[in-house]
């Protein structure tokens, strides 16, 4: 196996869909100290396969901010699934347009 293939990190993703509701917890280097930093959204696109990306998107403080992640990023320590959602599109671009409750998913039970 070539070398480039074992530092995927692809393997330790766990599997989500669009509209799913994740935290991605993010190393984050400031000066010389390292920090873990969650980021919590809507995935709203999954672009490629292994190696491609997906973006995510929250409103914070009633700004919308969107993320783009690398699936195979080292950067990546670890993602948690909160809740998956009922949807009908492949990417959900319209959801910012929308604010307050017309931008609700509908949750899907487990």
């Amino acid at each position: 196996m070539p070398a480039a293939q074992k530092n995927n990190n692809s393997s330790k993703l766990p599997g989500f869909d669009i509209g799913s509701r994740i935290r991605v917890h993010v190393n984050i280097k400031e000066g010389d100290k390292e920090r873990v930093q969650a980021f919590e959204g809507t995935v709203i696109s999954k672009q490629g396969g292994a190696h491609g990306t997906f973006t995510v998107r929250k409103v914070s403080f009633g700004v919308g901010v969107e993320r783009i992640f690398p699936m195979d990023s080292p950067k990546i320590v670890k993602i948690e699934v909160k809740g998956r959602s009922a949807v009908k599109r492949a990417k959900l671009y319209y959801l910012r347009k929308r604010q307050g409750k017309a931008a609700k998913l509908t949750e899907l039970k487990n």
